[in-house]
């Protein structure tokens, strides 16, 4: 489980040290792609093979959505492998796509972890807590 927020730096080759939370999580490989609201998502090579069996059992699945859902998500991921000292390198596209250029977080969110540009991060979270500290519970598993 990726849990936790890590504010880290990119190096000058588009280079991020993972968490050390995170390496053993992912030494079995993972993949980095596009995320919702302009982040990467890392995920494990074991959550995308749930991914891609939870996308083969929704149906119908020849629709322009999950067409697009998967052309989206499954065409912009990249693999990835951890250098010795636990760095991944992110792709200049995915770098564009999220807009990250130095100071990024690095949010774990159970099943896989994102990483923000930090000052969009900041934005976010200032936007959403009011929100989330009023939302009602009910329904919705609680973590307490």
């Amino acid at each position: 489980m990726f849990v936790g927020s890590y504010p880290l730096r990119l190096d000058e080759k588009g280079r991020l040290a993972l968490p050390v939370r995170y390496r053993e999580l992912v030494a079995d490989g993972m993949v980095i792609k596009k995320g919702q609201e302009r982040c990467v998502y890392g995920l494990t090579m074991a959550r995308v093979a749930e991914q891609s069996a939870a996308l083969k059992a929704m149906a119908p699945s020849d629709t322009n959505a999950a067409r697009m859902h998967a052309r989206m998500s499954f065409g912009s991921m990249v693999e990835v492998e951890a250098d010795k000292t636990g760095r991944i390198t992110i792709p200049a596209s995915l770098r564009e796509y999220a807009g990250l250029d130095r100071d990024v977080v690095v949010v774990g969110v159970d099943t896989r972890f994102e990483i923000w540009d930090s000052a969009t991060w900041e934005a976010y979270v200032a936007e959403q807590e009011a929100v989330f500290a009023a939302m009602e519970s009910e329904g919705m598993p609680t973590l307490s």
